[in-house]
């Protein structure tokens, strides 16, 4: 449980939305209830040292299972999408990973690359000093990321990890002022991955305006469903087959 009233979570939010005018855009409500397991799990390969090979057991994965999308590194974007082609997999990029330090051009810039190379979602790395300061230079990379994506939808990874519970309240106020489509715990290389109590408290902040993918150690289907009802909606794991 969260150290936070609800009052507290609201204030928080609602504090934040003061940078800048309140957003008039459609919420992103969470997925239904019975959506299948396979449906929810971007199966994920971000080591450095990936191989083709590597990357052609994960589509493979993800083709046999059924599951909704592969996440990989920007170089890998263009071999996932040929090698997926035909099938309705989403294929998903991260962007400034893991620390979330690059400039606006540096994030615009991999952004574009990744969207022209066949990208179909967009994981970005918030700015956490940013997040943990007044928000701002957090807020003006994610929305020139959005932009940069040209509408396919772009997450916002907080790195819970590293934030107290209330800059975690101001991290999902700020990922839906700047476009965001997801608010997602965890690159699964800062302090800690996902944790229930991270996802319960997303899910209170956000209510209803935005989906959560909860990332982060996510090993097997207990863990997954725990997330689940803690309020996530995706799952991403490198673990995909045994999540479902």
């Amino acid at each position: 449980m969260t150290s936070l009233t609800t009052a507290q979570i609201a204030d928080l939010f609602d504090d934040c939305l003061n940078l800048l005018p309140h957003p008039t855009r459609p919420a992103v409500p969470p997925l239904d209830a019975d959506c299948p397991m396979p449906q929810r799990i971007e199966h994920t390969l971000l080591r450095i040292d990936a191989t083709q090979e590597a990357l052609n057991a994960l589509c493979q994965d993800a083709q046999t299972h059924g599951l909704r999308g592969v996440c990989v590194n920007p170089r890998d974007v263009a071999h996932c999408t040929k090698t997926l082609t035909g099938s309705d997999i989403r294929v998903v990029s991260v962007v400034d990973f893991p620390l979330g330090c690059g400039t606006h051009q540096d994030v615009q810039a991999q952004t574009r690359r990744a969207i022209d190379a066949g990208a179909d979602e967009i994981d970005m790395v918030m700015d956490v000093r940013s997040v943990q300061g007044d928000g701002r230079h957090a807020l003006e990379r994610l929305m020139i990321v959005v932009a940069a994506a040209a509408g396919k939808p772009v997450k916002a990874i907080l790195e819970t990890g590293c934030l107290s519970e209330r800059d975690i309240v101001r991290a999902c106020a700020m990922a839906w002022l700047g476009g965001a489509h997801y608010a997602k715990t965890s690159t699964g290389y800062g302090p800690r991955g996902a944790s229930v109590r991270d996802i319960s408290l997303m899910r209170q902040a956000l209510g209803r305006r935005m989906r959560i993918k909860a990332s982060g150690g996510i090993r097997n289907r207990s863990d997954a469903l725990q997330m689940i009802a803690a309020g996530a909606d995706v799952i991403g794991t490198s673990n995909g087959p045994a999540c479902c």
